[in-house]
């Protein structure tokens, strides 16, 4: 699978993935998204603390 060339910066926190992207402007976002299996998790967040924090406080609903 080749590397998404947008995303920068990745690091996985438990089953959270936190990455820096450009969005459309031009400014620096952060994005914190869980890759568990039917949780839908993604937020988009201005700094790259708030992502983190959100990562490590993210609990999946149990289905």
């Amino acid at each position: 699978m080749p590397a998404n060339r947008r995303f920068r910066n990745v690091v996985r926190i438990g089953p959270v993935q936190v990455a820096t992207y450009y969005d459309g402007r031009g400014r620096e976002k952060h994005t914190a998204a869980c890759t568990a299996p039917c949780c839908g998790f993604a937020m988009d967040y201005d700094s790259r603390a708030a992502a983190e924090l959100a990562a490590r406080t993210h609990r999946c609903a149990v289905r």
